[in-house]
């Protein structure tokens, strides 16, 4: 596992970095975003989903757990936050395993039925618009991701 390092200075140019790695993205691809609440974990979603060619306003999932969005690829936004400690089948491989590319924010919080190999971007705030941004890589293709895109 790689982790890979860089500095937002603000929200833009964190949907800009968002929106140039959706552009690397393929089918089957998953991301899971961590970090606290106002972080920018929807910001960059939303970065990630103009990449993709998303041309639906999007917004978090919080209270209906996953949203679907249409563009170059689709785009499975997950916001798992409320989500319990369930036995119930929420179906999450269907959208993991998919033809689109599925974001999970709080992603630790179903870390059971994450696929083993993913990408991790944890976003933690520096000031009030600033971020940093660590991307830790789970398997050959998003390390090999992540050093195209750092």
């Amino acid at each position: 596992m790689q982790q890979f390092e860089l500095i937002s200075h603000n929200e833009e140019e964190t949907a800009q970095f968002a929106q140039k790695l959706a552009l690397m993205l393929s089918s089957g691809d998953v991301l899971a975003l961590e970090g606290d609440l106002g972080a920018g974990k929807t910001a960059f979603t939303k970065g990630l989903a103009k990449g993709l060619g998303v041309s639906r306003t999007v917004n978090s999932p919080t209270f209906t757990i996953i949203k679907e969005y249409q563009g170059r690829l689709p785009l499975y936004h997950m916001d798992v936050y409320r989500v319990s400690e369930s036995e119930e089948d929420l179906g999450f491989d269907e959208y993991f395993d998919g033809g689109g590319v599925t974001v999970v924010e709080w992603a630790h919080l179903i870390k059971d039925y994450l696929p083993s190999e993913i990408l991790t971007i944890y976003i933690y705030r520096l000031s009030d618009i600033s971020r940093r941004i660590v991307l830790e890589a789970k398997g050959e293709r998003y390390e090999t991701l992540c050093k195209e895109i750092i």
